[in-house]
């Protein structure tokens, strides 16, 4: 006998707000390649992760409901989103700032190439930390703490009962502090070797002026450069995973959960 598949508005209703949350993270959240990536690969995935989540759909009252009622709930989901989307870009730009912290003094910014992820002009050493930040980013399981924040947050923030309180932004402007501390931190060691190495050609041209410096100067810092960052590479995984749990804790705090 042929079935018929009948969907309820209740369950309708709560597709559209779990669907509205999912979808104002993945705005923000820079997963490698997803914004340079076809726009119905990127509503499969937002779909995708709305149907895993369906355990946590809330139980929605369709006779209650009306336009102005489900506008409001739409936005204020978008608005969940939206804050667990920023803390987790928050991370991956701590290792974006570095980036662009290490390129001028160690001669990469003279050079450019192409940004994969905005597609514009960018710095060689800011593009390979983003994608070393976001192969990171897979390779410590931080994709199933987002679902798992996901997650958590439909449990004790059901679906159209957030409500947004002026408290909840606070947690934010620390992990936005926090982020140019942690830049800094990651590139501060390469800073301070490139600047002894400047000191020492200043030093080496002042005691012999006939020593033409200048062409030595670009490749010496640059391979300076490379080879302290390959020598600190090591630590990179445990700073993206120690940020990364400021970040949980304050979507945490922002979300109220």
């Amino acid at each position: 006998m042929p079935a018929n598949v009948v969907l309820s508005l209740a369950t309708l209703y709560a597709f559209l707000l779990v669907l509205a949350r999912v979808s104002g993270a993945l705005v923000f959240v820079p997963l490698p390649g997803i914004t340079a990536g076809p726009q119905p690969a990127r509503i499969a995935l937002a779909l995708g992760m709305t149907l895993a989540l369906y355990s946590r759909w809330p139980a929605v009252n369709a006779e209650a409901v009306t336009g102005m009622r489900l506008a409001g709930w739409v936005a204020a989901e978008a608005s969940v989103g939206v804050a667990i989307g920023v803390s987790v870009a928050i991370v991956m730009e701590a290792f974006a700032l570095a980036g662009q912290i290490l390129g001028l003094p160690a001669g990469y910014a003279y050079a450019s190439t192409i940004d994969p992820t905005t597609e514009a002009d960018s710095g060689i050493l800011l593009v390979i930390a983003q994608l070393f930040a976001g192969m990171l980013f897979f390779a410590l399981g931080l994709d199933r703490q987002i679902i798992r924040l996901f997650a958590q947050s439909l449990e004790k923030i059901p679906a159209g009962a957030y409500v947004f309180k002026p408290a909840s932004v606070q947690p934010m402007i620390h992990l936005g502090a926090n982020l140019l501390a942690v830049g800094v931190r990651l590139a501060l060691p390469v800073v301070a070797l490139l600047l002894m190495v400047d000191f020492a050609l200043a030093l080496m041209g002042r005691l012999n002026q006939q020593l033409h410096l200048l062409s030595l100067a670009f490749p010496a810092k640059m391979l300076t450069a490379l080879l302290v960052l390959s020598w600190i590479a090591i630590l990179f995984p445990r700073v993206l995973w120690e940020f990364s749990g400021q970040a949980w804790t304050a979507a945490c705090q922002m979300l109220g959960i």
